[in-house]
């Protein structure tokens, strides 16, 4: 007689991440813009946080920038559309910034956004497995406390915060809007009637505007 046991799948191993330095040879990828705006949605946020002054020195602010992170001895790279870090190292010697390795150069990223694109999957990918999903790498890996999505087909905006280690939807106000701690500012949509489109709307407590590009920053 042979027993047979039933076979009990193993859990998956958490990924081993280290923070490494990007190899000088390393070949960083140069993947198109998903649509016209993204440059300037992106140019139009680190503009509303200059305007409210809250650029300081020592922060990083980048948009198609790549953050490293080597997972299971294998250097992973993601290049969010925009990003923020408090504080980062200055650089010794080489005045440019060819990417950004968290803990071994500064902070790590405070808030990361995605401009969704019309490719399946991508920017909300939970994919645990080369090549990493984004949602999956800003989550697990970097463990970015904010991940903001904004659709511009719908339009739509999501706001996810990490709570226990997981990606959780903010509910927005009364107006539409939801709070960015990190940022100091709310976010939300307002749709300018002239051009028939929505744009990301910033509203600080300290009041300013800046909307060439529609994106503004206001009282």
């Amino acid at each position: 007689m042979i027993l047979q046991v039933p076979s009990v799948a193993a859990a998956p191993l958490a990924p081993i991440v280290t923070w490494e330095s990007l190899p000088a040879d390393f070949v960083l990828p140069d993947d198109p813009v998903g649509n016209i705006q993204q440059p300037l949605l992106a140019a139009a946020l680190t503009t509303a946080l200059g305007s409210a002054g809250r650029i300081q020195h020592q922060m990083l602010i980048g948009s198609n920038f790549g953050l490293v992170a080597t997972i299971n001895k294998k250097t992973v790279v993601k290049a969010p559309d925009w990003f923020y870090v408090p504080q980062v190292h200055p650089i010794a010697d080489d005045p440019i910034r060819r990417s950004y390795t968290p803990y071994l150069e500064g902070d790590p990223a405070a808030v990361v956004m995605e401009f969704l694109s019309q490719e399946e999957g991508g920017e909300l990918s939970v994919r645990s497995t080369p090549p990493y999903g984004k949602l999956y790498f800003y989550e697990q890996i970097l463990q970015v406390p904010t991940y903001v999505t904004y659709d511009p087909y719908e339009p739509s905006l999501e706001v996810r915060c990490l709570q226990n280690q997981r990606y959780t939807l903010q509910a927005a106000d009364a107006e539409g809007r939801v709070w960015i701690l990190e940022l100091e500012l709310w976010l939300g949509i307002w749709a300018r009637t002239s051009a028939s489109r929505s744009f990301i709307d910033e509203v600080t407590r300290t009041g300013c505007r800046s909307g060439a590009t529609g994106l503004t920053c206001y009282a």
